[in-house]
C-alpha cells in the first residue's frame, strides 16, 4: 500500500524538481545509490521496471527505505500495462510510471489513488492522459518528442498541464535552464546522473554532489 497520497507525490515532485530514474539487480548497489542521492536532497527516486526480478528486488529496496529513509517517496518506471501496475502496487509503490498511455493502468491506479504519470509524445496523448486522470505526464524521450520547444508549445493553449521530460535532460546548468524556462513541472533523469565509472568505484559521493548541485540549480531558476 502507498504511504503517500497522490496529491503529495505530485507536490513533492514540483517541489523537488527532479526525479532520478535507477534499475540495477544488485539490491546493495541499488541502497547506496538511493542514499547518496537521498543525501544530494532527492525525495522523490523511480525504481525502473528493466530486468528479470525487478519486483523482487524493489520489494526488498522499498521496506528498506522505509526504514531508513521514511519521507522518500518510492515509485516505479518503465510501467506498460495493468497487471504489472498491481504487482507494484501491491509491493508499496507509491507511484508508476510508464512509458506510454495505458487505460487499464489508470484505472487500476485511480482506484487505489496512486499518481500514475504516462509517457506522451503529442498533444492528442497529453489530453488523452488528462481524462484518464494523470496529474503530471512524462513526455518520451524528451529531446526526440521535440525537446523544450515542446513544452512551452503545450503549455501555449494548456497552460494546466504539468509535464515531466525524461530523456534528453543532462545535470548541466544549461540545459537544466532550457527545459525549466520552457515550463517543465519537473524532469526525470537517468544515466546522466549516475555515471558508470562512479556506480563501480565504489565511491557515490560523486551522485550526491551532481544531486545537490542540480537541485541548487533548480531552485536558482525558479526564483
Amino acid at each position: 500500500m502507498a504511504r503517500f497520497t497522490r496529491i503529495e507525490v505530485v507536490l513533492k515532485m514540483k517541489e523537488t524538481g527532479i526525479i532520478p530514474v535507477f534499475y540495477h539487480k544488485d539490491i546493495e548497489l541499488c541502497k547506496k545509490v538511493i542514499k547518496a542521492c537521498y543525501e544530494g536532497g532527492i525525495r522523490v527516486f523511480e525504481f525502473t521496471n528493466r530486468g528479470d526480478f525487478a519486483s523482487l528486488v524493489f520489494s526488498d529496496l522499498n521496506q528498506w527505505a522505509i526504514k531508513e529513509f521514511p519521507d522518500l517517496i518510492l515509485g516505479v518506471g518503465s510501467i506498460i500495462d495493468g497487471p504489472t501496475t498491481a504487482l507494484y502496487i501491491g509491493l508499496g509503490a507509491n507511484f508508476i510510471v510508464s512509458p506510454l498511455v495505458d487505460e487499464e493502468m489508470a484505472r487500476i491506479c485511480n482506484k487505489r489513488k496512486i499518481s500514475w504519470s504516462p509517457g506522451c509524445g503529442s498533444v492528442t496523448e497529453i489530453g488523452r492522459a488528462h481524462e484518464l486522470g494523470s496529474e503530471v505526464v512524462k513526455i518520451f524521450p524528451g529531446s526526440s518528442v521535440g525537446g523544450p520547444g515542446f513544452v512551452s508549445a503545450v503549455l501555449g493553449p494548456m497552460p494546466y498541464t504539468n509535464i515531466m521530460p525524461t530523456g534528453g535532460v543532462t545535470p548541466d546548468e544549461e540545459n537544466l535552464t532550457k527545459w525549466f524556462k520552457a515550463g517543465a513541472y519537473c524532469v526525470g533523469m537517468g544515466s546522466q546522473l549516475f555515471p558508470k565509472e562512479v556506480l563501480s568505484s565504489g565511491d557515490f559521493e560523486p551522485i550526491t554532489a551532481i544531486c545537490r548541485k542540480c537541485l541548487d540549480i533548480i531552485k536558482k531558476l525558479r526564483q
